[in-house]
């Protein structure tokens, strides 16, 4: 029996226009109505997933969403972290020498702002124009930083070409040290080693006293593929990647058709 629905948010549960579908938000309430959780789980921070929460209204004391690919739970009404995991001032010095070496533009964040060090000539972030309503944006040099700042997770945000190039000469040894994972065409995003949206879902079901049998998520890209050998019932977007349909226990309709209500529809209501 499923008791915990964890759903990815772009081209998931969001359609192209980045709406949530009256369908799909029918078949949340209903699966709500039967005492089943529902987790928005995502690479944006909370404030960035608020328009969100607050349409499906998951507001009480027991709702909750698994930000940052899984580095932070939080309860969605007051922000209460109950699990964090972070990268510390040494890793972003190495994450942006890495930046440096390979001409990509570098963007962190924590739980306040999106910081925006020097970017290299002619190849400014295109994360300013991805994530503008998440969070604040502000300029500031990694030499700034107190020695014990904490972030959350640092992204590449480029050119899909350039960076896909860029990631191929990414050294073997830099996957080891942190987690890494292309969330987006766009995208490529750097957290402390043992993040994932799969270590986030089973740190919150741990706190909720829930298996991972009990457990359905869906998704569609290289970020949600942690969730997916997690789950007792893993379901891809037929608009997902070819790796993340081969993890999945089942392929619902694309994000513009509802996908997110079939699969409800199928295994919890």
């Amino acid at each position: 029996m499923i008791k915990l629905i964890a759903l990815d948010l772009d081209g998931t549960l969001l359609d192209s226009q980045k709406n949530i579908s009256e369908m799909n938000k029918q078949a949340i309430h209903k699966a709500l109505a039967k005492g089943v959780k529902v987790v928005l789980c995502t690479g944006r921070p909370l404030g960035g997933i608020k328009r969100y929460v607050d349409e499906l209204d998951l507001l009480g004391e027991e709702d909750f969403s698994i930000t940052y690919n899984g580095g932070l739970v939080q309860r969605n009404h007051d922000s209460k972290v109950l699990s964090e995991k972070t990268l510390s001032y040494q890793d972003i010095q190495t994450i942006y020498q890495l930046s440096q070496d390979l001409g990509l533009p570098m963007n962190m964040l924590d739980l306040e702002y999106v910081y925006e060090p020097e970017y290299p000539t002619g190849r400014d972030s295109l994360y300013p124009s991805l994530m503008s309503a998440s969070l604040p944006f502000v300029k500031r040099e990694i030499a700034s930083f107190e020695a014990d700042h904490q972030f959350n997770k640092v992204v590449f945000c480029t050119d899909p070409a350039y960076l896909d190039d860029a990631i191929t000469r990414i050294p073997a040894a830099f996957h080891e040290q942190f987690s890494t994972m292309k969330s987006r065409p766009l995208l490529y995003e750097i957290m402390h080693p043992e993040v994932d949206k799969g270590s986030g879902i089973a740190r919150l079901c741990e706190l909720m006293g829930f298996s991972a049998d009990e457990v359905m998520v869906c998704g569609d890209e290289e970020n949600d593929a942690a969730m997916f050998d997690y789950a007792g019932v893993a379901v891809a977007m037929e608009n997902a990647t070819e790796a993340i349909k081969s993890k999945a226990t089942y392929i619902t309709k694309t994000n513009d058709e509802d996908g997110v209500a079939h699969a409800i529809h199928k295994f919890v209501l």
